[in-house]
C-alpha cells in the first residue's frame, strides 16, 4: 500500500538501535540532551528518548501549539496553570494539546509560581504519555537554550565528520572490483535500510541488507530482503521504470524492516531508465541519512551509465577495430578521420595531438605495494583505473609484462616519479600519430628488457637507435665477458695489445694494410696477430656476424692505449706452437 501521515511513525525500534549507534548518522536526541543536564528531574518518561528533538523553546501562553513545532522541548514557568488553568480540565486539555503538536517534552520551572510540580500536571503527562521533566531554579531557561544549542552544534560537527567519511567509502567501493554491491554493502553499513539494485530488465543485480543489531536486521542472511517478497515490490518498480525525471516512489508493507521503502530511478543522461534502488526501514531516515542516501543514488547511476551509455568514445573505437581492421591502413579518409576523433575523445586530445605509447614493468614490490596498481592482493579493475588516472587516457591494458597505455601526455618528471615510487619503470615512446601507433608500440617494446637490465626507465627519445644503444650497458658488459673471454683472460699487456689490433682491424673493415697503419705494426705481425685472436675465440672471422658481434662486444669494453711495435714484436714471439700453427696452415684472411 502507499504511505500516509500514519505511516510516518510506525516502527521506531530499529531507528532508536540506529539512533545510538556511533557508526550511524544521526541527531540530538531527547535522552542526549537530558544526560548533559544532570540537574533536571525526570519526573515522568513517555519512552520517546531515541526521538529527535528540535529546539528547546519557553512559552507561558496558554495555548502555545500555534507558534511551535514538532519534537521541540517546551519550557513553561507554570504560568498558564495559576487559577483557572490549574484546574484538572484545563491541566488535561493543555496537555492533549501538546502531545497532538507532537511536542517531545514539557520542563515544568520550579518557582517562582510553584514549588513543585502540581500533581494535576503529573497525572494528565502521565496519562497522555508526554515526558515531563521538573526543572530546578537554579537551572535558568536561557541556559537551557544554550546547552542545547552547543550540543546541537557539536553533532553537527560530527556528522559533516561521519558525512565525509561515508563518502570517502562510498568512493572506495566505486573502485572496487564488484562496484555495485560494495556500493550497497558501504550504504547499508552507514544507514539502517536493506537495499536491492534492480536493473532496467526488472532482474536485481545486487543486494544488501541491514548488518545491525534488533528487528531490522536480526537473522537477515546476506543478500536477502528481510520479510519481503521479491514479488511484492513489483508495482512500486513498474512505476519507476514507467516515469520519467527524478522522483521518490514510496509503498509500505506489514514485514519487518519494511514500514517504509522508497524508490529511486537510475537514469541516463537523456532520462532513460537504466534500473532502480529501493531500500527499506522501519522509520523516517534523518536529513544526514537521506544525504548518504542521495550519494549512493547518484554513484550507482554513474556506474550503471558507465557501464550501458559512458566511455562511447572508447567502445567504437574497439568495436570498429576489430571489425574493420583493414581501414585503418586503406580505409577512406572519411574513415581514418572517424578513428582519429574517437581515438582523441579516448585520451582527451584533439585529432591532430600527437600520441604517446607507454609501457610500465614491475621492478620491486613497494613497501605499500597492497595499496598501490597491480600489487599483491590489488584488484586489476582497480589498478587499470588507476592508471587510467594517471595517464589520463581511457585506452590502458594490462599485459604480462605490466601495462601498456596510449596517451596524450609527454609524462613529465613528477608523473614518473609517481610512477617509480610504486615500484615500477617505464619505458616513455616518442610522439606519434594514429597510423603509426603500431610501430611505436614495437619501438617501445624493444626497449623493454633495457628497462629491465638497467632496472631504469627509458625516454625513447634519449635513446641512441643503434644496436649498442637497444642493447644498454647492462646487456653489452655481459655480451662482452662472454664472448670475449679468452682474450679477457690472458694478463693484462697481452690483453690490450690483443684487443686493441681487433678493434683497429674490424674498425678498418679488416684492411691489412690501414690496420697495420693505425697500429703501426707490419701488415703480417697484423696478420699473424688477428690468426692468434681468431684461434683463441675459436671464431671463423671471415663471417660478417662474427665480426659484427665482436665490433659490438668491444663497444663495451675499455679501449686500451696503441700497441707500440716493440710490444707487437713481443705479442709476435708468442708460443711457437700458435704462431706456427697459424702460418703452417695459413690464417682464414689468407686464403
Amino acid at each position: 500500500m502507499h504511505l500516509d501521515s500514519a505511516g510516518r511513525a510506525a516502527g521506531t525500534g530499529a531507528a532508536a538501535v540506529a539512533a545510538e549507534d556511533p557508526e550511524r548518522l544521526g541527531f540530538v536526541t531527547l535522552a542526549q540532551f537530558l544526560g548533559q543536564l544532570p540537574a533536571l528531574a525526570v519526573v515522568h518518561d513517555g519512552g520517546n528518548g531515541q526521538e529527535r528533538l528540535r529546539w528547546v523553546e519557553p512559552s507561558e501562553l496558554e495555548d502555545p501549539t500555534p507558534y511551535l513545532l514538532d519534537g521541540e522541548f517546551l519550557l513553561t514557568a507554570g504560568l498558564p496553570f495559576v487559577g483557572g488553568g490549574g484546574s484538572e480540565e484545563a491541566v488535561d486539555a493543555y496537555v492533549r494539546r501538546l502531545v497532538r503538536a507532537r511536542v517531545g517534552a514539557l520542563g515544568f520551572g520550579l518557582e517562582p509560581y510553584f514549588d513543585s510540580v502540581p500533581e494535576a500536571v503529573v497525572r494528565a503527562c502521565r496519562q497522555h504519555n508526554l515526558t515531563l521533566v521538573a526543572i530546578p531554579e537554579s537551572l535558568p531557561f536561557a541556559a537551557l537554550g544554550l546547552e542545547f544549542s552547543r550540543l546541537l552544534e557539536s553533532d553537527n560537527a560530527k556528522t559533516f565528520r561521519q558525512l565525509a567519511d561515508t563518502s570517502r567509502q562510498l568512493m572506495r567501493a566505486v573502485l572496487s572490483a564488484r562496484p555495485e554491491h560494495e556500493l550497497l554493502a558501504a550504504l547499508v553499513q552507514r544507514v539502517p535500510v536493506w537495499a536491492v539494485l534492480v536493473g532496467a530488465d526488472g532482474r536485481v543485480r545486487a543486494r544488501g541488507s541491514d548488518p545491525s543489531p534488533g528487528p531490522q536486521g536480526a537473522g537477515a542472511a546476506a543478500g536477502t530482503v528481510p520479510g519481503v517478497d521479491s514479488a511484492d515490490l513489483q508495482p512500486l518498480l513498474a512505476r519507476l521504470l514507467a516515469g520519467s525525471g527524478p522522483r521518490v516512489e514510496m509503498d509500505s508493507f506489514d514485514a519487518v524492516g519494511s514500514s517504509l521503502v522508497f524508490g529511486y530511478p537510475l537514469r541516463s543522461t537523456r532520462d532513460a531508465n537504466l534500473g532502480a534502488l529501493i531500500l527499506g526501514t522501519d522509520a523516517p531516515l534523518t536529513t544526514a541519512q537521506n544525504s548518504v542516501v542521495s550519494t549512493a543514488v547518484g554513484l550507482l547511476e554513474l556506474l550503471v551509465r558507465q557501464r550501458i551509455s559512458g566511455s562511447l568514445a572508447p567502445s567504437q573505437l574497439a568495436t570498429a577495430l576489430l571489425l574493420h581492421p583493414e581501414s585503418v591502413a586503406s580505409g577512406s579518409a572519411r574513415h581514418v578521420n572517424g578513428f582519429k576523433d574517437l581515438l582523441a575523445q579516448s585520451i582527451s586530445s584533439t585529432r591532430s595531438g600527437q600520441l604517446r605509447v607507454v609501457q610500465g614493468v614491475r621492478i620491486d614490490a613497494a613497501p605499500d605495494s597492497t595499496r598501490t596498481p597491480g600489487g599483491p592482493g590489488e584488484a586489476p579493475v582497480r589498478a587499470l583505473l588507476e592508471w587510467r588516472r594517471l595517464f589520463d587516457t581511457k585506452l590502458v591494458e594490462l599485459t604480462e609484462y605490466g601495462f601498456a597505455a596510449i596517451t596524450r601526455l609527454k609524462v613529465d618528471d613528477a608523473l614518473l616519479a609517481e610512477v617509480e615510487r610504486l615500484g615500477w619503470r617505464l619505458v616513455i615512446g616518442s610522439g606519434t600519430d594514429f597510423a603509426n601507433l603500431p610501430e611505436a608500440y614495437r619501438h617501445a617494446a624493444s626497449l623493454r628488457n633495457r628497462v629491465l637490465t638497467s632496472r631504469r626507465s627509458v625516454r625513447a627519445d634519449d635513446v641512441t637507435w643503434s644496436v649498442a644503444g637497444l642493447l644498454g650497458p647492462a646487456a653489452g658488459t655481459l655480451l662482452a665477458g662472454h664472448l670475449l673471454a679468452p682474450l679477457l683472460a690472458l694478463e693484462p699487456e697481452r690483453r690490450a695489445s690483443l684487443l686493441g689490433i681487433l678493434r683497429a682491424w674490424l674498425s678498418e673493415n679488416g684492411s691489412w694494410d690501414a690496420t697495420a697503419k693505425a697500429t703501426g705494426l707490419h701488415r703480417n705481425s697484423v696478420r699473424r696477430q688477428i690468426g692468434i685472436i681468431a684461434e683463441l675465440l675459436g671464431l671463423d672471422l671471415n663471417q660478417a656476424q662474427a665480426r659484427a658481434e665482436l665490433w659490438i662486444a668491444l663497444q663495451y669494453q675499455a679501449e686500451p692505449d696503441p700497441p707500440t711495435p716493440a710490444t707487437a714484436g713481443q705479442a709476435s714471439s708468442a708460443p711457437a706452437s700458435a704462431g706456427q700453427a697459424s702460418a703452417a696452415g695459413q690464417t682464414p684472411q689468407e686464403r
